[in-house]
């Protein structure tokens, strides 16, 4: 993909990004708008506010310039009962309250907390004794007397205080309060908000689609056991003896292939800044998953109608797969070489690889299930090895995938494609959590190892080799690019030993 493909795909991508966030936002906003709709208000609690000085007062609150009470920006609420005698209930300006309160003690309410109730004052001591509030000119909106006691104010420009005392000026002033707020252009804004997020969200799936079929190059047939673009049946080398003692295993070969090369020259110390150097890759892969996710959902939509997964969303979805392999092989999942990642979708010479055969047929059933139905029982045993033994299942819209499904920490695995292609840190829904994958504690007992020997022990790479291999077949499994169901096995080594010949055609071929 050249740079210009790639600029279109990280513009689709913020466009996206800002498409779903007006969506969220508008969401948000449409509950609250029903939640006031037949002239209620958003409140707080009802609770009892209890003090002994002459008033109780709230926090100044400034109202931005121009706005003006006709313009119904939003009207707040106070209501207030006095079991005991009569309540006065008043907003003002802030310079105003201050001059009347002035020498006054009173108490000005702070935190509030509600599950369970309390409430913090300040007490701002004084002398004097005010007068009564109701003889007071300067409110703004005010309500006092006997029971429940009841002010609505629009909003305009200003500084400003609720005040809450006794009808009579008297102290200790005790109170059941509820205050709430309303606005009228929830409603509007709330819809423009939808506009915006279709607009965007269309404008940049527009894009990435752009980026994705410009200029593509076809990305020629699968290759076979025997040809291809790298070892082990990947390309024109020949297999070594290491991999033909492992080679011809029984049954099909899964179409979803992962390999792997280790390094014998690895650096003792240079994947204790792999991470850093690999985070141009990391920035470009995280609005390359934003694509993959694009792409994942329209496929899904061109299955369901015609059985069929647009080869250039095909293609474009199994590079930024490899793509992502290449890192983790680098930098986190495995430590496998040092040689850089190439920034680059197509197959290349580099010592890790990964590829989907194209199907020619997609069932149109199992789109709408496999993603989240049918491959829960390979979700949990993958995330037993990924995530810390825990699994989060959260779907993303009906074609769409998963987002952290697996949990986190894999050190590189591809089960956590929607948000952290590269494995870095362990997540769960409620944030960050701190922890380590089986995979990523098998990567960094090689790192130590590799540190103090200068030596990757191979059955440990074979082993996470194994993982990976597992967890990128379900994720394309998950990713609608196969219709066959993942295999519940641990194929461990550099390549899969059914994609392999057996040693006996490796010596005739020979």
């Amino acid at each position: 993909m050249k740079a210009g493909r790639i600029v279109l795909v990280i513009i689709g991508s913020l466009l996206v990004l800002a498409g779903l966030t007006a969506g969220v936002g508008a969401a948000a906003l449409g509950i609250l708008a029903a939640a006031q709709r037949d002239d209620g208000y958003l409140s707080v609690p009802e609770e009892t506010y209890s003090v002994g000085s002459y008033a109780l007062t709230s926090g100044s609150f400034e109202v931005s310039q121009g706005v003006r009470p006709e313009d119904n920006v939003a009207t707040v609420q106070v209501r207030g009962t006095d079991p005991d005698g009569e309540l006065f209930i008043g907003i003002a300006s802030e310079a105003d309250v201050d001059r009347y309160l002035a020498g006054v003690a009173h108490s000005e309410l702070g935190d509030v907390t509600f599950e369970p109730f309390s409430a913090e004052y300040e007490e701002i001591p004084g002398t004097a004794a005010p007068a009564p509030p109701g003889e007071q000119d300067f409110w703004a909106a005010s309500s006092a007397g006997a029971g429940t006691q009841e002010l609505a104010w629009p909003l305009q420009q200003g500084e400003w205080t609720v005040v809450v005392m006794n009808a009579d000026a008297a102290p200790g002033v005790r109170a059941d309060l509820q205050a709430g707020i309303r606005s009228d252009v929830l409603g509007p804004l709330t819809l423009w908000l939808v506009i915006g997020a279709v607009i965007l969200v269309l404008g940049g799936t527009a894009l990435i689609l752009a980026a994705i079929l410009t200029g593509r190059k076809h990305g020629g047939e699968y290759p076979g056991p025997s040809g291809g673009h790298g070892p082990y049946g990947y390309g024109a080398a020949p297999v070594p003896a290491s991999a033909q003692q492992t080679a011809g295993g029984t049954g099909a070969p899964y179409p979803a292939r992962l390999y792997g090369e280790l390094d014998p020259g690895l650096s003792r110390w240079l994947w204790l800044v792999k991470w850093f150097l690999a985070i141009p890759h990391y920035i470009l892969l995280a609005f390359l998953w934003i694509a993959f996710w694009v792409a994942t959902v329209i496929a899904g939509f061109a299955i369901l109608f015609t059985a069929r997964y647009p080869r250039a969303l095909f293609d474009f979805n199994v590079g930024v797969l490899r793509w992502s392999w290449r890192v983790a092989f680098y930098a986190s999942g495995v430590l496998g070489t040092d040689r850089y990642p190439p920034f680059s979708l197509e197959r290349t010479d580099y010592p890790a690889d990964f590829d989907v055969a194209y199907p020619e047929r997609l069932s149109r059933g199992l789109v709408l299930v496999k993603w989240w139905l049918l491959v829960i029982p390979q979700a949990l045993i993958v995330g037993a090895f990924t995530g810390s033994g825990y699994v989060i299942v959260r779907q993303n819209g009906p074609f769409g995938g998963w987002d952290r499904s697996m949990g986190g920490g894999d050190g590189g695995s591809a089960v956590n494609w929607a948000t952290d292609p590269a494995g870095e840190g362990l997540r769960s829904a409620g944030g960050w959590t701190v922890g380590i994958s089986l995979l990523s504690l098998l990567v960094l007992v090689a790192a130590v190892a590799l540190l103090f020997t200068g030596r990757y022990p191979r059955p440990l790479f074979d082993f996470v080799m194994g993982l990976q291999r597992w967890s990128y077949r379900v994720l394309a499994y998950a990713a609608l690019m196969r219709d066959e169901y993942p295999p519940f096995r641990l194929d461990q080594g550099p390549a899969d030993s059914r994609d392999l010949p057996a040693v006996g055609d490796a010596a005739r071929s020979g």
